[in-house]
């Protein structure tokens, strides 16, 4: 359905919009430099936004203990693929169209950097030897190659009161992983509450 209202030039948007400050437009790089190495060695989280050839687009998080992001260099990151759902779409993507997109979050700080590079997918056992955790080693490494980097600021974390207590969400309100899944896959069988057993299990036994 055609929209009215859609916005579909740049000079569209300028006319809503004020240019960015002066720093917020200068603030950015091509390599990490020491205040960046530090900001990713304190991160225990970075979310991957990866494209496939279709230009469909995907984000997903990546969470270890801080510094497990390795900085291999100021131009390149090493980021290990812990097990998961074996969907692997963020690896069949980078495999498609090496362009990623990375957003570091440190708990308790509303203010990210992001980072933009080209990604491959390597099992070089040096890399996977740097990311062994209770003695499991990743099969592979996502390792990015920097193309720009700059700090993001922390308003959208401060309007969502992400890390205030006030604003979070009892767990007995939110849709399980289990309901959502069994919904959408059409199955009743078995039981959201006994897939649900099977998740929590797998967070004990199966994060390495």
């Amino acid at each position: 359905m055609s929209d009215p209202y859609a916005i579909t030039s740049e000079s569209q948007l300028r006319a809503l919009y004020a240019q960015p400050g002066r720093l917020p437009a200068a603030a950015k790089a091509d390599r990490l430099d020491a205040l960046c190495r530090r900001f990713i060695a304190l991160s225990p989280l970075v979310c991957i936004s990866s494209c496939d050839a279709q230009g469909r687009q995907d984000v997903s998080p990546r969470g270890d203990p801080p510094g497990f992001v390795q900085v291999l260099d100021d131009r390149n990151v090493a980021i290990p693929d812990r097990p998961g759902n074996n969907k692997l779409e963020t690896l069949s993507n980078i495999i498609a169209n090496p362009n990623v997109a990375l957003l570091f979050v440190i708990p308790g700080h509303d203010e990210t950097l992001r980072l933009f590079g080209k990604a491959r997918i390597s099992c070089d056992p040096q890399l996977l030897a740097l990311s062994i955790v209770a003695e499991k080693q990743p099969k592979t490494v996502i390792v990015v190659n920097i193309e720009l980097v700059y700090p993001h600021c922390g308003k959208s974390f401060r309007r969502a009161k992400l890390w205030e207590s006030g604003g979070h969400v009892e767990r007995a309100r939110v849709p399980s992983l289990a309901e959502i899944g069994l919904t959408m896959a059409g199955e009743k069988d078995p039981p959201a509450a006994q897939v649900d057993q099977q998740i929590q299990q797998s967070y004990v036994s199966g994060l390495y």
